[in-house]
């Protein structure tokens, strides 16, 4: 049987799976672009996180224009789903709606990993590049420099 819509308007898109670069973040943790929202026409991005033993602190904070969802790969991620941290050990899934605190660490002795999914694919690969830079330079942004960008990458609210 032969699909009958608008076939036309299919675009079929191929890139190769971990072919970015990790940026290197707060707290030893390591976000790498596996599928840029680029590449699938911003409907979704998916992200790799490595977070070190006892690092990789992301505080809690809210996305308002996008949801994330969490894989844990292995080891086990702390998680904070608006109200307490729980583990998340290698084969949790959890989801994270638009508008909803959250946030994640690992305060295991081995590494963790984690696929995240956005949905839309939000532009984080420039984002994630900006942060590295702050890391590096070992430089303390003010709460309204913080505000500003997070306004230009992906409209967050910290909380």
């Amino acid at each position: 049987m032969t699909y009958a819509g608008a076939r036309a308007a299919l675009d079929t898109r191929h890139a190769r799976t971990g072919s970015g670069s990790a940026a290197a973040l707060f707290g030893g943790a390591s976000a790498r672009p596996a599928v840029p929202g680029h590449v699938t026409q911003g409907r979704f991005g998916l992200h790799e996180w490595l977070l070190p033993p006892h690092g990789g602190l992301v505080a809690p904070h809210s996305h308002t224009l996008f949801s994330e969802s969490f894989h844990v790969v292995f080891g086990t991620v702390q998680v904070y789903d608006g109200e307490r941290w729980s583990p998340a050990p290698a084969g949790d899934f959890r989801h994270v709606p638009e508008g909803r605190d959250h946030g994640f660490r690992n305060d295991g002795d081995e590494p963790a990993a984690m696929l995240v999914l956005v949905m839309p694919g939000a532009p984080r690969e420039a984002y994630f590049r900006e942060l590295a830079e702050i890391s590096a330079a070992g430089r303390d942004l003010s709460d309204a420099e913080w505000d500003e960008l997070w306004e230009r990458y992906v409209r967050v609210g910290a909380t």
